[in-house]
């Protein structure tokens, strides 16, 4: 089943019976693609953030090393509610298989503000040190994220730890899908990592409220990125997250154009800023960038962040906040 107006993403049915988020159609890999690639050779502006499965495998065993599984799942919302979707941890498929000594995130559960009814919002920085303190996240700690049904759940960890000021954290290219298909080990028992003493250091800068947003409406300076899928961006068909459309003057660079259909990697660098560049996204302009609920927009945030470009923020709110404010202007096709 497809929900075309639903999610943070676009959705389609998983055999467990979640909403897999294809995001918008992930990029099909081609020859051309390759071809491009090797015409312009773009460097990682911080290749230690992206780790390869066989790189994982051979440091399973570092004493300094924190993987975690950040898997959620979005079901279809019931007849009886106005959100946009029903929010079930990834705890159950963790618990059955996953990526020997990793534990388990659960993002709205432990890493979101639960007492605002928007989903997946910023926690405070106690409840975030709280966590993180407990996972064993600290001082010299090595941070690698990965989950299944989209990399996005990973990428909204990973900048969230960049938004407290953790910069020692790593996505798993390819993420749980690609470790499975490769045949690599998987474990049943139950994380071990020692209590560790996190101290958040906020980066103010990397989130920002629905008034930031608005008071930028129109800036030259600023570019506003929906990472949502085209069809929702231009807001023709009804929304679940209330109006439809999107931030006036926004453009679109879905998270789902970033990453391979195939493999589940992000696409080549050079792909990913030819993306950008054809939106007007620029490094010189401050970027915010926004979704449904703040999560796949870490997606681009993630590969703008590799493209060097250094003013960049995320709408925690999103348009689950901004569609369903009526105080706030909107723009269709």
């Amino acid at each position: 089943m497809r929900l075309r107006q639903g999610g943070d993403c676009d959705f389609t049915r998983h055999r467990s019976g979640a909403i897999a988020s294809d995001v918008a159609a992930p990029q099909r890999n081609t020859d051309r693609a390759g071809k491009h690639m090797k015409e312009v050779n773009i460097r990682y502006h911080d290749p230690g953030a992206l780790v390869h499965t066989d790189w994982l495998e051979a440091h399973l065993g570092d004493a300094n090393l924190r993987i975690f599984d950040c898997t959620t799942h979005l079901m279809p919302a019931g007849a009886d509610t106005d959100a946009p979707y029903r929010i079930v941890s990834g705890k159950a498929e963790y618990d059955a298989a996953h990526i020997p000594g990793a534990g388990f995130i659960d993002l709205q559960g432990e890493l979101s503000d639960n007492s605002t009814k928007l989903r997946f919002t910023l926690p405070s920085a106690d409840q975030f040190a709280a966590v993180m303190s407990r996972c064993g996240v600290g001082e010299g700690a090595r941070v690698v994220l990965y989950s299944a049904d989209g990399i996005m759940w990973a990428t909204r960890v990973w900048w969230m730890l960049r938004g407290f000021g953790f910069d020692n954290a790593a996505i798993l290219d390819g993420g749980w899908e690609k470790w499975r298909s490769e045949g690599r080990p998987v474990s049943t028992e139950p994380c071990a990592y020692p209590p560790a003493t996190f101290v958040p250091r906020p980066r103010l800068d990397l989130f920002v409220g629905k008034e930031r947003v608005r008071t930028v409406l129109g800036d030259t300076n600023t570019v506003i990125v929906n990472a949502l899928p085209s069809e929702l961006h231009r807001g023709t068909n009804p929304s679940r997250y209330g109006r439809p459309g999107r931030v006036p003057g926004s453009v679109n660079v879905p998270a789902g154009r970033l990453i391979d259909r195939n493999t589940k990697t992000f696409v080549p660098l050079a792909d990913a800023s030819a993306k950008f560049s054809a939106a007007g996204v620029e490094p010189s302009r401050n970027v915010i960038c926004y979704c449904g609920g703040g999560i796949a927009a870490t997606v681009d945030l993630f590969l703008l962040y590799q493209l060097g470009y250094e003013h960049l923020s995320l709408y925690d709110g999103s348009m689950g906040e901004w569609a369903a404010d009526a105080s706030l202007p909107i723009e269709t096709d």
